[in-house]
C-alpha cells in the first residue's frame, strides 16, 4: 500500500454512470439530514412555546394568589420592630458584633489561604527558575 503506483490507478476503468450515481445518493443523504434538521428545529419551538404558556399561567395564578390572599398592605418602611429604643440598640448591636466576629473568622481564613497561595507560588517560581 505504501508503494502505489498511480499510473495503475488510472488505467483503472471507471464503470458507466458512477459520477452520476455517487452525486445522487449525496444528494439523497444531504436531503434526508435536512429533514431531520428540519424535525428537530420544528420540535423545540412547540416546546418552548408550551413552556411559555405554562409559566404564564403559572405567574397569572400567583399574583392573583397573592393578590386575593392580602388582608391588609403593609407598609414596611414604617414598621417599628421595637417599640422600646434601647432594646432595639443592644439587638442592633448583638447584630453588628455577629457581624463582626463572622467577617473576622472569614478574615482570618483569607490570610490562611494566602499564606497557602504564596507559598506555593514561591515553590513553583523555584522550580521554573531551576527548569531554566
Amino acid at each position: 500500500m505504501d508503494n502505489l503506483n498511480f499510473e495503475e490507478l488510472e488505467r483503472i476503468p471507471i464503470p458507466e454512470g458512477l459520477e452520476e450515481r455517487l452525486s445522487a445518493k449525496i444528494d439523497e443523504w444531504e436531503q434526508e439530514e435536512q429533514t431531520q434538521k428540519a424535525k428537530r428545529h420544528y420540535l423545540l419551538p412547540r416546546a418552548m412555546r408550551y413552556t411559555a404558556i405554562a409559566a404564564s399561567f403559572a405567574l397569572v395564578f400567583g399574583v392573583g394568589y397573592h393578590y386575593l390572599n392580602v388582608e391588609e398592605p403593609v407598609n414596611l418602611a414604617e414598621q417599628d420592630t421595637y417599640k422600646d429604643p434601647v432594646k432595639a440598640q443592644q439587638e442592633a448591636e448583638r447584630a453588628l458584633n455577629l457581624l463582626a466576629a463572622n467577617l473576622n473568622k472569614g478574615m482570618g481564613r483569607l490570610e490562611k489561604a494566602k499564606a497557602l497561595s504564596d507559598k506555593a507560588e514561591k515553590t513553583l517560581n523555584e522550580q521554573l527558575n531551576a527548569l531554566k
